[in-house]
């Protein structure tokens, strides 16, 4: 029972409650969205201990994204490829991928100066197929003498002609020499190194199969968060 005295207007109990709701929201911890975290359990890749994550974030206007680096000699990268990008379609966020070759591996380097050279000067949508292809085809690439012949067929299939040097000036392979020395400065630890993003918080996801509920927390975060923000700015009128 309220205690007597003078009631409030309706206006006034409304900003009352939300001020309330939003001092008891404020010091909630997860809804600081300041700090990192990982899901899924992953014996191989535990939680990686990065160095910067300045990269981090989201495009301009957009409240989620999912940021991924991987190698296309990675069997874990082809078992992740479809699942990302599906996730990536159906709750229509950006996707920011980046190639990080591993060095143990011998052809992955050429297929991400291949898959470069397609995207900028034919089409990304055909990069993102050769992509798609040679995780799928990985089981028969096992040198550069089987990645040549693999683009050429791809190439002669998609009705284009692989040129003579795929990267003359050298521009291709600085472009993924700079994707590279970005997870370097990150600190990654492994392929595929799949997180989630939203302008205050991040998630790594180490089990691909909770990268879903990674979207849906970081998403419902966002939410929250912007209502906070409107319910300050409503009281502050």
């Amino acid at each position: 029972m309220l205690a007597k005295g003078p009631h409030l207007r309706p206006t006034a109990m409304s900003r009352f409650f939300s001020a309330a709701l939003f001092l008891s929201l404020a010091g909630t911890a997860p809804l600081a969205l300041t700090a990192q975290s990982s899901v899924g359990q992953n014996a191989q890749n535990p939680p990686t201990q990065f160095k910067d994550t300045s990269m981090f974030k989201p495009p301009v206007g957009a409240k989620v994204a999912i940021v991924e680096f991987e190698d296309l000699e990675c069997p874990a990268c082809a078992h992740a490829f479809p699942i990302v990008h599906e996730a990536a379609n159906h709750y229509h966020i950006p996707l920011l991928r980046y190639d990080f070759p591993l060095k143990m591996h011998i052809w992955s380097r050429d297929a991400a100066i291949t898959a470069r050279y397609i995207q900028d000067k034919i089409s990304p949508d055909l990069a993102t197929e050769f992509r798609r292809e040679v995780f799928a085809s990985q089981y028969q690439i096992s040198s550069k003498e089987d990645l040549q012949h693999f683009t050429q067929t791809f190439f002669s299939k998609n009705h284009q002609q692989v040129p003579f040097v795929i990267d003359p000036t050298g521009q291709f392979a600085k472009e993924v020499n700079a994707e590279e020395a970005l997870g370097d400065k990150a600190g990654l630890g492994h392929t595929p190194t799949i997180v989630v993003v939203t302008a205050k918080h991040w998630t790594e996801v180490l089990d691909v199969s909770q990268l879903y509920s990674a979207i849906d927390q970081a998403e419902a975060e966002s939410a929250t968060t912007a209502a906070i923000h409107h319910t300050v700015a409503s009281n502050k009128k």
